[in-house]
């Protein structure tokens, strides 16, 4: 039965969301976390940190995380793997085909023309779901974000680089 809770609602996850891993986020604790509570909320936290920091998706890396986790096997976590990579793969099969073919349609441009504020929309959602009470615990994980959020914005860090400076600021006021 839980094998089927976790392909329905990955196959769910990944029919209905746009723009990639962190558009996800939001959805996916909402199914994970408050609907079928695979997760707690600070499980959940870790796991997108963990997600952000590991080779791949993040979308797919919650996915096998919370399979494994909720099945404690392996065939949890495929089940929900295949089932969030499902509707991807059909809809560019599809899509690859007739792209090319009718990329300068109107039809086409509009559809990506609506779907990007809903993307960043999205994203938005993803970011203020994770600023919640267990992420900021003191006010040196407010000094933390507002410093990694500084060194993106004014000096344009990248990812790999915020994530060796938060560490060894980690080390260092933990």
């Amino acid at each position: 039965m839980i094998y089927w809770q976790l392909f329905v609602t990955f196959l769910k996850i990944g029919l209905f969301n746009f723009g990639g891993g962190y558009a996800m986020i939001s959805f996916i604790q909402h199914e994970v976390v408050f609907k079928h509570a695979w997760l707690s909320t600070a499980e959940f936290t870790n796991v997108v940190a963990v997600s952000q920091m590991t080779p791949g998706p993040v979308g797919i890396n919650l996915a096998t995380y919370t399979g494994y986790t909720s099945t404690g096997n392996v065939w949890g976590a495929a089940v929900a793997t295949i089932a969030v990579c499902l509707p991807s793969f059909f809809l560019m099969l599809f899509a690859s085909r007739y792209f090319l073919k009718h990329q300068n349609s109107s039809g086409v441009k509009s559809v990506f023309y609506v779907l990007r504020p809903v993307v960043v929309g999205l994203i938005a959602a993803a970011a203020l779901v994770l600023c919640n009470s267990e992420n900021f615990v003191d006010y040196k994980s407010l000094l933390l974000f507002a410093g990694a959020f500084a060194a993106m914005f004014f000096k344009k860090v990248g990812p790999i680089g915020l994530i060796v400076l938060g560490g060894l600021c980690g080390l260092v006021l933990y």
